[in-house]
């Protein structure tokens, strides 16, 4: 069954006079006209700060949790959010997700983004079956190869399932920096639609040869680890470290979190970043980074010397 539901057709609803008694069960997302938007595959495009699972939507069956991990999700979807990124090593986190969904009800703006890996068994084909019954969606908008495991094997029967319609984009993954050049030679030898990897003011390799390769070849960039999974943050609030007098007139930051998901976003190369979060004042604060105004090339540079100093 297909649970989306566009906003045009609520409108419709309401000015038949329905909304009083179908308007609970009815999930509208507003779209936001201020997060900013990258194009892939063409013309297509896709809001710069999307949503990670990693870790924090590993709660298992929990009810509290489950319904807590629902209002990040609304939330995102409601600030104009559109890709969702998770993966069968995450635990239940594509469980959590397809709880989320069933309850909400499923935007059009929603970009499906899963992993197939070796060790989650079973065929390529398998997996994605099992993680669209998890989920609960018809179709991801994305299937990766989870740090290149079997990739060779894994790329073969993803691309298939593109050419059958099965799934619209392919990709693979990878963080920590980790098996580099391997994953630019898949880049320069294989058709892919998308490219994960870890890009952050603190680990900035990917600047010298991956992302120029991805603006060559077209190809989209999904940023993982945008805080060092938490770590660029904690850190800062451990050393009670206040942003520059600049940050603002010229980045648009009046938060950490904002300067350093901006510093990410703002690079021509990346399309996107899926910041993981738990918490719903954190979600609107990573949303809030992906909204105009951006550092120029300039300001970027300053705000890399800047952390750099620290």
């Amino acid at each position: 069954m297909n649970n989306r539901f566009t906003r045009r057709q609520s409108l419709k609803l309401i000015g038949a006079g329905l909304a009083a008694t179908l308007l609970p069960s009815l999930p509208i997302f507003a779209a936001s006209n201020e997060l900013l938007q990258k194009t892939y595959s063409g013309d297509k495009k896709l809001p710069v700060i999307g949503l990670g699972t990693w870790r924090t939507f590993n709660v298992g069956t929990d009810p509290k949790l489950l319904d807590a991990r629902t209002e990040v999700v609304r939330t995102f979807f409601e600030l104009g959010g559109g890709m969702i990124d998770s993966s069968p090593m995450y635990g239940s986190a594509p469980d959590v997700m397809g709880y989320a969904l069933q309850k909400l009800g499923i935007p059009d703006s929603l970009f499906s983004a899963e992993k197939v890996w070796s060790p989650a068994g079973g065929s390529a084909r398998e997996q994605v079956a099992d993680l669209q019954s998890r989920w609960k969606v018809e179709q991801f908008d994305l299937v990766q190869i989870h740090n290149l495991t079997d990739w060779r094997e894994h790329l073969a029967a993803l691309q298939e399932m593109k050419a059958e319609g099965k799934i619209k984009h392919i990709g693979i993954t990878t963080s920590h920096g980790r098996r580099h050049q391997e994953f630019e030679q898949i880049m320069n030898s294989e058709d892919i639609d998308f490219v994960q990897l870890t890009y952050n003011i603190a680990q900035r390799q990917v600047e010298n040869r991956l992302l120029p390769l991805a603006e060559e070849k077209g190809i989209a960039v999904i940023v993982n680890r945008p805080f060092d999974g938490g770590s660029l943050i904690q850190g800062l609030k451990r050393r009670d470290t206040a942003l520059p007098e600049w940050a603002e007139a010229e980045c648009g930051c009046t938060t950490w979190a904002e300067f350093l998901l901006k510093f990410v976003v703002s690079h021509p190369a990346i399309t996107c970043a899926i910041p993981a979060t738990s918490q719903v004042e954190h979600l609107r604060e990573n949303m809030r980074a992906g909204m105009n105004p951006m550092p120029s090339e300039s300001a970027r540079h300053k705000m890399a010397k800047y952390f750099e100093s620290l």
